[in-house]
């Protein structure tokens, strides 16, 4: 798209003759960050409700439930502030922002809210199994053996 024009000006981007040798790292280190604070929440919903004893289908219908709000507005308003600076005129601040914006946009739907969920409902109970040769690490449970409120 920067690089060979296509859609440039249909998006008013700006051609260039290559990318920008640091935006690739920068891309890879802001959506990192981003898709694994997103997973670590949706996680923790989906496994809070499984150690309360509700099986890997109910346990994931909830975390996606109580956090598609949250996710989707955040990585909408995050999408917003990088739309900002693909709409300057500099062209490496055009690549980050479109990069980042398309990036958190699939990250967000397809991979949080449609792909994630249908892995784990696929595993089952497997989602949550600890493989044999790492069986020698200690069990550490936060909210306490037991722990059964709804």
């Amino acid at each position: 798209m920067f690089v060979r024009g296509f859609g440039a000006d249909l998006l008013g981007f700006t051609e260039v003759e290559v990318i920008a040798a640091w935006l690739p790292l920068f891309l890879f280190s802001v959506l990192f960050g981003l898709s694994m604070d997103y997973t670590v929440f949706l996680l923790s919903r989906i496994r809070e409700r499984h150690a309360r004893g509700e099986s890997t289908v109910d346990a994931v219908a909830y975390g996606v439930a109580s956090t598609a709000r949250l996710i989707t507005g955040a990585a909408l308003i995050i999408v917003m502030v990088f739309v900002g600076f693909a709409s300057g005129d500099q062209a490496e601040f055009q690549q980050m922002g479109f990069g980042v914006a398309v990036a958190l946009l699939i990250d967000a739907t397809l991979i949080r809210l449609v792909l994630l969920p249908a892995v784990l409902g696929l595993l089952g109970e497997r989602a949550w199994a600890l493989p044999q040769w790492l069986e020698w690490l200690p069990h550490v449970e936060l909210e306490g053996p037991g722990d059964k409120r709804a």
